[in-house]
């Protein structure tokens, strides 16, 4: 699937969102209530979940049942993020299933959740095909205008929105009033977007407030679940989820093997980004039961794990792990035993070992913790970049691709194939 296919799918599915969240709101409250922010008729969270659901769950379209399980958590998570996130942000609830059985925190809700997996599975088994199918029909020229004048125009509703929410539009009068005639008129014209988006979040959404309380000046380093936090605890866990992965092969294998994501150091990015995203996610629900735990970090985990090795084979066409020999595996990405380690695994992090890293990690200095984090930030990302490049350049030689660029030349020169094979030892091509 291209990536014009992936964007017109991204609008296509927020406008049909729009389409069902207004005809539902005109239902309940027996008139018309615009469910848009700005110019376009969409609702971008059908939009995410609608392209994450087809890109990462469309080998399992010829599986309803999987299909509709899929669909069902990577929508609700989404939406939970959603509803956090804007809560967050703006100081107010967006939507409310309080009042409905089986909720978590009144943003996600068994019978959502439901009707989240019917929609994905028709979705991606019937809808995903006729869309992808009508925009191929277009000519070249109409369909090239049409997608990037309905992406420019998503873009400037999106910023717009964004921009709002941080309370931006209260403050462009003042600056209406200074500057240059060219910066007063962009202002002006960012003021009406700015307050029309305004009044239209505000119609669609009575409740939304956005009044921003005042950022206090932090007396701890990382406190609560920040950033800082955040990015430390993803690197930790990189290098202790490397040295278990490679220890764990060494037991049962009887080899020593690399387990390695990347070209420098020993960092499993697969299992940093699960301890970061756990944290994330569960860090509200650190004191429930260890049983609400378990189940929460099987079933994240094992679509966490699932979307990674998707991503990673398109990206790379590359499969780093294979669990087909294993009972109880969905297409060899994951098994249940694997899954059920995660919930074990989110019980162990949230009850015995986040408690002593937290404070470990809060204890640190604010100016110095600034400094460590920025640099491990800089390290990471010029890691994460030069593993993409040797990756990508190891996929190209398998294809007979010649270096002809600086970069190729580089790579290599430093990154040969008996490099990659050591690094990455159960990588498998596919086409």
């Amino acid at each position: 699937m291209s990536l014009e296919h992936i964007l017109w799918l991204f609008i296509c599915f927020s406008v049909l969102g729009w389409v069902l969240e207004t005809t539902l709101a005109a239902i309940r409250t027996r008139r018309y209530v615009d469910r848009s922010v700005l110019f376009g008729p969409w609702c971008i969270i059908y939009g995410v979940s609608g392209v994450l659901i087809t890109v990462g769950l469309w080998e399992l379209r010829g599986n309803l049942l999987f299909l509709f399980i899929g669909s069902a958590v990577l929508a609700t998570v989404v939406e939970w993020l959603a509803g956090h996130l804007l809560e967050n942000v703006s100081h107010t609830r967006w939507w409310d299933y309080s009042n409905r059985r089986f909720n978590l925190d009144g943003y996600i809700c068994l019978s959502a959740s439901v009707l989240w997996g019917l929609l994905g599975a028709v979705m991606v088994r019937w809808g995903a095909p006729l869309l992808t199918g009508l925009y191929d029909l277009m000519p070249s020229l109409a369909r090239g205008i049409l997608l990037w004048t309905l992406a420019a125009l998503l873009v400037v509703d999106g910023i717009a929105s964004v921009l709002t929410l941080a309370g931006v539009a209260h403050k462009l009068p003042a600056l209406q009033r200074t500057g240059r005639r060219l910066d007063a008129v962009s202002a002006r014209l960012g003021g009406w977007i700015l307050t029309r988006t305004e009044r239209r979040i505000q119609k669609a959404y009575p409740a939304a407030s956005f009044v921003h309380a005042k950022r206090q000046k932090a007396t701890v380093f990382a406190a609560g679940c920040s950033f800082a936090k955040l990015f430390l605890l993803f690197f930790i866990g990189a290098f202790l989820g490397d040295v278990v992965e490679t220890i764990f092969c060494r037991v049962t294998g009887g080899v020593w093997m690399s387990r390695s994501s990347v070209v420098w150091g020993p960092f499993s990015l697969v299992w940093g980004l699960a301890l970061a995203l756990a944290t994330l996610l569960l860090y509200r629900y650190k004191d429930k039961p260890a049983s609400f735990l378990f189940v929460a970090g099987t079933v994240l985990g094992g679509a966490y794990e699932y979307l990674c090795s998707v991503f990673t084979e398109l990206v790379f066409g590359t499969v780093f792990w294979d669990y087909s020999k294993i009972p109880f595996n969905l297409g060899g990405r994951i098994n249940l035993l694997y899954c059920f380690f995660w919930g074990f695994a989110a019980v162990a992090w949230f009850k015995v070992a986040y408690p002593p890293f937290s404070r470990w990690i809060e204890s640190i200095p604010i100016l110095p913790g600034r400094i460590l984090t920025a640099v491990l930030v800089v390290f990471m990302v010029a890691n994460v970049s030069m593993s993409a490049l040797a990756m990508g350049r190891y996929s190209q030689r398998a294809e007979g691709v010649p270096a002809t660029a600086a970069w190729q030349v580089y790579m290599d020169e430093h990154y040969p194939d008996e490099t990659m094979r050591r690094i990455y030892p159960n990588a498998i091509r596919t086409d």
